[in-house]
């Protein structure tokens, strides 16, 4: 974006040389610079800094030449060289930090802005060098953002020159736009200078075809920048930034003009009046309404750098006085570039925020910017929004990659990617006294959601079934076939869904795999219930007991048809007749600990065997006791 201010004054130059030069006078560096023509001034200086002819204080002029023609990333070496040398400037530590920052490397960046900010030798500097640094130390967390947007550039607008920028004429179907593309060489970072074009696309909403012609009208000028032409909805007014030529004579600034349609023809542009003669006025973009023109400016007064401002466009051609748009949008560095989506979000670029290096375009939701992020911006320029409906727009940007310095590059927002999840459900029976495992046609699965929807299916030749789950959501499963014991299981798609750049489609499908296994029921087989334990002579459920019986209680509720006679039994040790008492009550206990969960007391017998059914018939361990020291149940009846 090295077109921000066009051109520099020569007295702008001047100044940055006072207090600098050397011994004997301004040498042919020197002179190229205070001219502005940093392009040409860079190998001088390098020249001086081969020769160890005040290699200091050159490195830091080739390094300035850079920043001043918007090419801060390039300067780093050279601002490094020339604090090493120890080059007396008091803004260099703060210039060699922004490079830093321009570069990506955020955390160098944070603590030579920590640093300046403490011994900076410039005031207004080290003044701004604290909140640089914090904000160079949140750029880590701005560059992780994705915010799901798509870039492509738009091949159709884009050069070996600079390209940026640009608007849609309703009136005529053309977008103009600003480029370097052809002219004279501006010396100032020996790009051409900017004229303005424009193009009808053959597919205006892909905005590919069609063919680049230089705009008509009295707009464009051999040896000043012309760029950001902005029209009212009505196509009859026009305002435009147009620069200075460089030499003594004339405006020494970026200003704006103003044209009209009279009669189909284009006025003669004239200055408008909003601008300030001692600063820079450029990029405006009128808002939806067609009055509201939004621009940036380096005038007096405002938070620092250049800010976005506003006025109003009255009937009689005049513009309201310009209104800062205060410190919520403008920071102490350059806030640049507003463009207006059609309804009425700002947008603009800045490089006073957390961002990804230098200038990051940032839209405002509900009254603050927020970065875009690392999808759209990069560490190089990313400006000159132009938003468009639906979350799509056009930005400029000097990457790398791009055709020229400044590129066009379309960008929207990312399709949203759909996610169904289904069950991909196997129902199983297992026959114990068959030693055989197969899938199970016929069973009816019964899902229900966490919020109470009911889904069913029925299983397949295969075992097999399918079904549609919501996102999100809990589900409590239940496979029953008539001659099984009934299976149950969960299953979630809470946490399951893919990132969105997992997603290979559109439209996704995620199967979820889940399996039931049914018992099938044998009359009379004993079924031991683990882990259900008394305290020593006594038959009270302890709570550890009540847990284990609950699974019980649920395989009673799910099979409603079978009733069942719930065992317990001793081992050896003791009196028969006492064992054999102490069995029947903890069954009984047990029993009535089931009927208290509403279980049909009909449905189920309690039973004590005492020691005279041990599974090990003389046991000589304590864990050969503990296996004889068990409670079962069995299926006593299957109702019809």
């Amino acid at each position: 974006m090295r077109k921000l201010l066009f051109v520099c004054t020569a007295a702008g130059s001047v100044a940055l040389l006072s207090g600098c030069a050397t011994t004997g006078g301004m040498s042919k560096g020197d002179k190229q610079f205070a001219r502005g023509q940093y392009e040409l001034a860079i190998p001088l200086y390098k020249a001086d800094v081969a020769k160890g002819k005040g290699a200091a204080i050159s490195n830091f002029r080739i390094g300035e030449a850079y920043r001043l023609s918007n090419r801060v990333e390039e300067s780093e070496p050279f601002y490094k060289a020339a604090i090493d040398g120890g080059v007396k400037n008091a803004d260099a530590g703060f210039r060699y930090a922004e490079a830093l920052k321009a570069n990506g490397k955020y955390d160098e960046a944070a603590a030579q802005f920590a640093s300046y900010a403490s011994n900076g030798g410039n005031r207004t500097l080290a003044a701004r060098a604290e909140t640089e640094s914090k904000n160079a130390a949140a750029s880590k967390a701005v560059a992780a953002i994705k915010n799901k947007y798509e870039v492509m550039p738009v091949d159709a607008l884009n050069s070996a020159g600079s390209d940026f920028g640009g608007t849609m004429m309703a009136s005529t179907g053309d977008f103009v736009f600003a480029s370097g593309r052809d002219g004279k060489k501006y010396l100032g970072n020996g790009e051409n200078f900017n004229d303005l074009y424009a193009i009808k696309f053959d597919n205006a909403a892909a905005m590919t075809g069609g063919t680049v012609r230089k705009l008509e009208g009295p707009f464009n000028t051999e040896t000043k920048h012309e760029a950001s032409a902005t029209y009212t909805p009505d196509g009859k007014t026009m305002v435009f930034a147009r620069s200075n030529d460089g030499s003594k004579k004339g405006y020494l600034s970026v200003d704006l003009w103003i044209s009209y349609l009279k009669a189909g023809t284009w006025s003669e542009p004239v200055l408008a009046n909003i601008n300030d003669r001692t600063a820079d006025d450029f990029a405006p973009a009128f808002g939806p309404d067609g009055t509201t023109l939004y621009f940036a400016s380096g005038r007096k007064g405002g938070q620092g750098g250049n800010d976005l401002y506003k006025a109003t466009l009255g009937p009689n051609g005049r513009f309201s006085p310009a209104e800062n748009l205060g410190e919520t949008i403008n920071t102490a560095g350059n806030d640049n570039f507003p463009g207006v989506a059609p309804d009425g979000t700002l947008y603009f670029a800045s490089d006073g925020r957390p961002g990804l290096g230098k200038l990051d375009l940032f839209m405002v939701k509900n009254g603050q910017p927020v970065n875009l992020g690392a999808d759209v911006n990069s560490t190089a320029d990313d400006f000159a929004p132009v938003p468009m409906a639906g979350d799509m727009g056009l930005f400029s940007s000097n990457r790398a990659g791009g055709k020229g310095s400044d590129d066009e590059y379309m960008f929207k927002k990312k399709a949203l990617k759909l996610v169904t999840f289904y069950a991909d459900g196997t129902v199983l029976e297992r026959d114990d006294k068959a030693k055989t495992t197969l899938p199970l046609a016929g069973a009816t699965v019964t899902v229900t959601s966490s919020n109470g929807q009911r889904l069913s299916a029925v299983s397949g030749p295969d075992g097999k079934f399918n079904l549609k789950l919501d996102s999100v959501t809990s589900y409590n499963m239940l496979a029953e076939r008539a001659g099984d014991f009934s299976a149950r299981t969960a299953l979630s798609t809470v946490g399951r869904k893919p990132s969105q750049d997992a997603l290979p489609n559109l439209t996704n499908d995620i199967q979820l795999p889940v399996t039931l296994t049914l018992n099938k029921i044998i009359l009379a087989k004993a079924i031991e219930v683990k882990d259900i334990l008394y305290d020593y002579n006594k038959y009270d459920i302890r709570p550890d007991a009540a847990i284990r019986l609950d699974t019980l209680v649920q395989t009673l509720m799910d099979n409603p048809k079978i009733s069942i006679e719930l065992s317990s039994h001793t081992d050896q040790r003791g009196k028969d007749a006492y064992n054999m008492k102490l069995s029947q009550q903890r069954a009984q206990a047990a029993v009535d600990y089931i009927v208290s969960k509403g279980i049909d007391k009909a449905r189920i017998t309690a039973k004590g065997y005492g020691e005279t059914r041990p599974l090990v018939l003389k046991p000589t361990t304590e864990e050969e006791y503990q296996r004889n020291r068990r409670t079962e149940f069995k299926v006593t009846r299957i109702a019809k």
